[in-house]
């Protein structure tokens, strides 16, 4: 269940092997006590900074690995199959790490990314809002100028790990001075700024990023806040958004692989009659058929990382938005396959699967739910006339 696909390269190969092993030391008991405890798994974050895979995507000369996504969703992937996921990953490095390095001034690229790649810095990212979701048209938070200056005011909700970020990439948008249409922007918002808040939202969640609610009032940046260029907002949100879909589609993949492997394992030893229980089709087939659907979206994770990492942002596009939808489905039902294969175990605390089963739901609803990947494949893929 663990080999990896022959399109891997060598360094592949043995970046998996190497992050199992990290993600071995750790594991779902280490995972599970800290979100008994409501703290965050620093000491795994810190060790995965210091052996260098926090920054596989950073360039080597910002102290990162010079790799890119494919790297980096491997980390992820391995981790979650692990069962210690690093959601931050998600954010961090992904997300925030990848605008700065192909968008930002070289300053925001010295004072960011050194400590991104190592972990001692990380970054929240802050797109959805209470009455847009995810839609970067109808996103009310709005920057105007002021001088010199940035004044934003808005609000954001679900934003993963505000209280551990040392700043916050913020979606929003300005005026267009020819047209006077909005347009998103992006801008670094440091933690202590004034007139920036944050309310944790309790979510019934068994993990150990927490989420948030933010609020901007007022809050005034330098102009050396926004990032990139003005008038290419939404070529720069794409930049960002593309591997976090990627990145999502990983961290279902490793889960995934997580829990077939508890249920593999349990199918193997549990015996009520003869023969053990995965000696019955019953059992056997669909932890079969999870395993294939596993297989098959990590394959479209792959071509996804390849096709961003390559330059080709249109491919890499479809190809992310289809893997993420691939891996979360194949999440969902192989979670429910696996708790249904141990039964009444399936739900208790001693295996750990029960709080998969939100877990793997989320992969469905965020960074964008499926029907809005079908959406999209179905308009920009297929050319079929839209809805709305």
């Amino acid at each position: 269940m663990a080999s990896a696909p022959v399109l891997e390269t060598r360094e592949h190969r043995a970046l998996r092997a190497a992050v199992a092993a990290l993600g071995k030391r750790y594991g779902r008991p280490y995972l599970t006590e800290v979100v008994r405890r409501g703290e965050h798994p620093e000491e795994l974050w810190a060790e995965a900074g210091r052996l260098g895979y926090l920054g596989a995507n950073i360039p080597e000369e910002y102290g990162g690995g010079g790799g890119g996504i494919a790297e980096l969703s491997i980390v992820l992937e391995e981790l979650g199959a692990a069962g210690s996921p690093l959601l931050m990953l998600v954010v961090s490095p992904a997300i925030c790490a990848t605008v700065i390095t192909r968008f930002g001034t070289d300053a925001q690229r010295r004072h960011w990314l050194p400590g991104l790649a190592s972990g001692r810095l990380r970054m929240a990212f802050a797109i959805t809002e209470p009455d847009a979701g995810s839609n970067a048209h109808r996103i009310t938070t709005t920057a105007r100028r002021d001088g010199g200056d940035w004044i934003l005011n808005g609000r954001k909700v679900f934003i993963s790990g505000a209280d551990i970020a040392d700043a916050v990439l913020v979606v929003g948008r300005t005026e267009d001075a020819r047209t006077g249409r909005l347009k998103p922007c992006l801008f670094i918002v440091e933690r202590d700024t004034p007139g920036f808040t944050r309310q944790h939202i309790p979510m019934e969640l068994a993990a150990p990023e927490k989420q948030f609610e933010l609020l901007l009032e007022d809050v005034r940046l330098p102009a050396d806040a926004l990032v990139g260029d003005e008038d290419a907002g939404l070529l720069q949100l794409f930049a960002g958004l593309n591997p976090e879909r990627i990145m999502t589609a990983a961290f279902a993949i490793g889960l995934a692989r997580y829990a077939l492997r508890r249920a593999v394992d349990y199918a193997r030893t549990r015996q009520v009659w003869r023969e053990p229980i995965g000696a019955h089709q019953a059992i056997a087939h669909p932890l079969a058929a999870s395993h294939i659907e596993v297989e098959l979206a990590r394959l479209m994770t792959q071509k996804a990382a390849a096709l961003y990492d390559a330059g080709d942002d249109t491919a890499a596009g479809e190809a992310a938005n289809m893997a993420k939808y691939a891996a979360a489905e194949a999440a969902v039902r192989a979670v429910d396959r696996s708790v249904h294969t141990l039964g009444g175990n399936g739900l208790a605390s001693e295996y750990g699967l029960a709080p998969l089963i939100a877990a793997a739901r989320v992969a469905r609803i965020a960074p964008v739910s499926r029907e809005m990947i079908l959406n999209y494949v179905s308009h920009q893929s297929l050319g079929l006339p839209k809805s709305y």
